[in-house]
């Protein structure tokens, strides 16, 4: 099956411009990786199912190659006239192939991150470009100290929008490695024939996994989730990281202090995040908190144990200073037997005794070993310093700053908590227990829970250090009041004599008039008791959490988003003049839709100050594993983020930033007034909550078990606010309108009407650049044709008209912007990607349909149809990894 070279897939990809080629690693890759599954298919037993799969493959190519409505109508008559059964099997076998293309792409940039790390220097997105261009505009002096304040601090959430089983990963992540071990065989030889067949035994274990999980995963299968990108991919990307930069900052790395210093801060929500979701207590954030210190421990431990291993410098060669042998007979006196039998093993080698012995208080403070354990990280960097200061006074600095040094760096990034774990609720929770609290009585589930989550806090800070938790996020701030609750709320859990745990409240602004009111509300909380002692105690620092899911559900995602750069540039300016260290949270998801797309080209569309070299963000779903599951893509990644927040305070981006929100702020006023009006008139129509879950599969995505968090807040959807933003985004994308991530934008550019102004804007304004860059891709991933049919599986004519009508023009006028023939004809290789895929969505689409038709049209009474409901799943999650984003 499946195999795209020579036949149309590849041509259709090629086919406007040589730039959009496939290249022809990639191409042998993704032949290899089709032949293989065509085999499986073959070998399945299910007679005819190659032959199945053949033809409507060949059917929805010619169909995306040709405009004309026999085409397309062909190939949905072949989806049509599968059996239940075979049309489950042929569902499932797309899914296959797109994992596997989305493996090949992977392995693709893998590859080429590989071939530009043995060459020079070329990007210019990345630190060392960046720090390059910084110190040519504010001085040598001062680049390195915004380089050494610099902060990156990504969050992990639990929101349900990973639409793989985790069995489905761990298989891709296997295949992956023969992937690369084939690639570097003798072709032809014995040995790529065995990885060949080993990739074979692979995809075929992929093929007979099943795709969907049959439970919803606890809160705890989450977090132990999460640590698998921990333990595979950051623990020890990150230092490689720091060790990148250090080398570019100058001669000496490695054998000096290095001038680079931890930049990365890892958060987490998993196991935390209870807004809206029953099943995380107080109990499972205690618990997710101990998952993540046994897998940091166990990491530290394991690198001490194997850097103590290879520090044999004789003392004749590298004597102890005083301090190392103080150390010595520090540990030794607590662990006399340990200590007699590592100096046994290592004679006169006084660093590596140290270094065990280190490892060995690091195994006791991971088992609770009261009496060796270190009391916290701030005394392990002590002793490891002890250790690194001998060492270079001794005259082996490289031995001081080589290995040594990334242990230093995994301690300073990770403590013994590994990620800062954040507890966030909804403020309307803590006004109802407050008041169930002051009015006395018997305290409900609830309150006892709600309380029972602060002692957690505090249980979490006394185990494994402050920075473990304590911060505390309040969705839908409306007031000051909201965030003093949380402090009242710490008073009542600890008692009158108790140690309240040590909070930052950061307020989480979401809906329109929430972000507008913003810069009032931190005015007022500013001088409340509690906050104020709090900003004194960190130097002015605060934190500000800004949502893009519900703003763009609530006024469209064209006025949500200049809402959003309004209101970080008030905070800015108010947080600059009352002398506070601000730093902005940005809750983007990982779809277009919730504030999605490249981070570092968003960073760089940032208001003047908003940014200041701190940036903070949620990263969801597949998104997750899509930027951190492979070690060189994680390293890029983090590289061109942190580059971006560089770059971002640079006096000429800053310049940039205010001169196109001075330049254009006409068009802005006219474009949120505009979408918004048009975004009312389809989300405000009679009825649109109701025709939306009839012509989307918002219902059944509900039934998918992605994650432990409920899908809505209600039993039905009678309105928006009855619904989470990612099933709103996920619908959408489904039934290939991607609806939530551009309407209202084509109104907007048509009212504003002057093409060669807009054609300015998008060369002078980074926002609107950056806006219209990801409307392209959301409509480069959307399908006129199967829209249509989606939406007619509703009864509402004129609002399938207007969501059309609004399609037709939004696509025509970011084409007019950009140039060329496409949405995406300026962006060749996301364009390559789109096109790889579409064909093969579309085959997906058209299952989908089918099953969506049938289960619309059976009677209210008529009994569960479990074959067309099944068939309807797996597609959702095939069409998911086609497009590679969910919600």
């Amino acid at each position: 099956m499946l195999e795209p070279t020579p036949t149309e897939a590849i041509r259709v990809v090629g086919r406007h411009e040589a730039g959009q080629e496939i290249p022809d690693q990639m191409r042998a890759d993704v032949r290899v990786l089709g032949s293989l599954l065509g085999q499986v298919l073959q070998e399945s037993g299910s007679t005819g199912l190659y032959e199945d799969v053949e033809r409507l493959r060949v059917a929805t190519i010619q169909a995306y190659t040709d405009p004309s409505d026999e085409a397309f109508e062909r190939a949905a008559e072949i989806a049509d006239s599968f059996t239940i059964e075979r049309a489950d099997e042929v569902a499932r076998a797309f899914t296959v192939y797109f994992h596997l293309v989305n493996l090949a792409e992977e392995h693709q940039r893998v590859r080429v991150l590989r071939e530009r790390d043995g060459q020079p220097e070329g990007r210019t997105d990345s630190i060392r470009s960046a720090l390059r261009q910084l110190a040519s505009e504010v001085g040598d002096d001062v680049a390195l100290e915004r380089l050494q304040s610099l902060r990156f601090h990504p969050v992990f959430t639990a929101h349900p929008t990973e639409a793989r089983r985790r069995a489905i990963s761990t298989g891709i992540r296997r295949l992956s490695e023969l992937l690369d071990e084939y690639d570097s065989l003798t072709e032809g030889g014995v040995d790529q024939r065995r990885a060949r067949r080993r990739m074979l035994e692979e995809i075929d274990t992929l093929w007979r996994t099943a795709p969907l999980r049959a439970e919803k995963p606890s809160p705890t299968d989450e977090v132990r989730a999460i640590m698998a990108v921990f333990d595979d991919t950051l623990f020890t990307t990150v230092p490689r990281v720091y060790r990148r930069v250090d080398d570019a900052l100058g001669e000496g790395a490695g054998n000096r202090p290095p001038l680079v210093r931890p930049f990365v801060r890892v958060g987490t929500w998993v196991g935390g995040d209870r807004d809206g979701n029953p099943f995380v207590t107080a109990k499972v954030t205690r618990k997710a908190a101990g998952i993540a210190s046994e897998h940091v421990l166990l990491g530290l431990e394991r690198t001490a144990l194997r850097i103590g291993r290879t520090l044999t410098l004789d003392a004749t060669s590298t004597p102890p200073s005083d301090a190392l042998v103080a150390l010595w007979n520090r540990l030794r006196s607590a662990d006399e037997e340990a200590a007699a039998e590592i100096a046994k093993r290592s004679p006169n080698e006084p660093h590596r005794r140290i270094l065990l012995m280190v490892a060995r208080r690091i195994a006791a403070t991971r088992t609770r070993n009261a009496d060796l354990a270190y009391r916290d990280p701030e005394h392990l960097l002590a002793d490891l310093r002890t250790v690194q200061q001998s060492l270079a006074d001794a005259g082996a600095a490289r031995q001081a700053y080589g290995a040594l040094q990334q242990l230093v760096w995994q301690v300073e990034t990770y403590g013994f908590h590994l990620a800062e774990l954040e507890v966030r609720q909804h403020s309307a929770v803590h006004e109802k227990v407050l008041a169930e609290l002051e009015a006395g009585g018997e305290r409900s589930e609830l309150t006892e829970e709600v309380l029972e989550v602060f002692r957690a806090i505090a249980y979490i800070q006394g185990r494994f250090g402050p920075r473990a938790a304590g911060r505390y996020i309040v969705s839908f701030t409306q007031s000051a009041e909201d965030l003093a609750n949380v402090h009242r709320l710490a008073r009542y859990a600890v008692g009158a004599e108790g140690a309240a745990p040590v909070l930052d409240v950061i307020p989480l602004f979401e809906t329109f008039a929430d972000l507008q009111a913003a810069p009032g509300i931190l005015a007022e909380i500013a001088e409340h008791p509690e906050f104020a002692a709090r900003l004194d105690a960190t130097g002015r620092r605060l934190e500000v959490m800004l949502g893009y899911s519900d703003s763009s559900k609530d006024v469209g995602p064209v006025a949500a988003n200049l809402a959003l750069y309004e209101a970080q540039a008030e905070i800015a300016a108010w947080a600059q003049a009352n002398n506070i260290e601000l730093t902005l949270f940005h809750g983007r998801g990982g779809a277009l839709g919730r504030g999605g797309g490249p981070a570092n080209s968003a960073i760089l569309a940032q208001p003047p100050h908003s940014v200041d070299g701190r940036f903070k963000l949620t990263e969801q779903g597949e998104v997750i594993f899509a930027r951190y599951g492979d070690p060189q893509i994680a390293m890029r990644h983090i590289d061109q983020v942190a580059a971006a927040i560089l770059m971002a305070s640079a006096p000429s981006n800053e310049a940039r930033n205010r001169r196109g929100a001075e330049m254009f702020a006409e068009i802005a006023q006219v474009l949120e007034d505009s979408s918004r009006e048009r975004f009312y008139s389809l989300v405000k129509a009679p009825g649109f909550a109701p025709w939306f879950a009839t012509v989307t599969p918002m219902e059944e995505v509900g039934l998918l078990a992605l994650g432990s968090r409920p899908a809505r807040r209600g039993l039905s959807v009678e309105s928006l606010e009855d619904l989470r933003a990612i099933p709103w985004v996920f619908a959408w994308s489904q039934a290939r309108i991607n609806l939530a991530g551009w309407f209202g934008l084509g109104t907007a550019l048509e009212t504003v009407g002057d093409e060669q102004l807009l054609r300015t804007a998008y060369a002078e304004w980074p926002l609107f650049r950056a806006m219209i860059d990801n409307v392209a891709m959301s409509l480069a991933k959307a399908d006129d044709r199967i829209a249509r049919e989606y939406l007619s599986l509703g009864d509402r004519d004129d609002l399938a008209q207007l969501v059309m009508e609004e399609m037709s023009l939004t696509r025509d006028w970011v084409v007019r912007i950009v140039g060329g023939d496409a949405p995406l004809a300026n962006k060749a290789v996301l364009q390559r990607a789109v096109k790889l895929r579409s064909p093969y969505v579309d085959a997906l689409s058209l299952l989908q349909l089918r099953a969506l038709r049938a289960l619309r049209d059976a009677p209210a009474d008529a009994p569960a149809d479990t074959a067309n409901q099944r068939l309807l799943l797996l597609s959702v999650s095939g069409v998911a990894a086609g497009l590679q984003n969910t919600g």
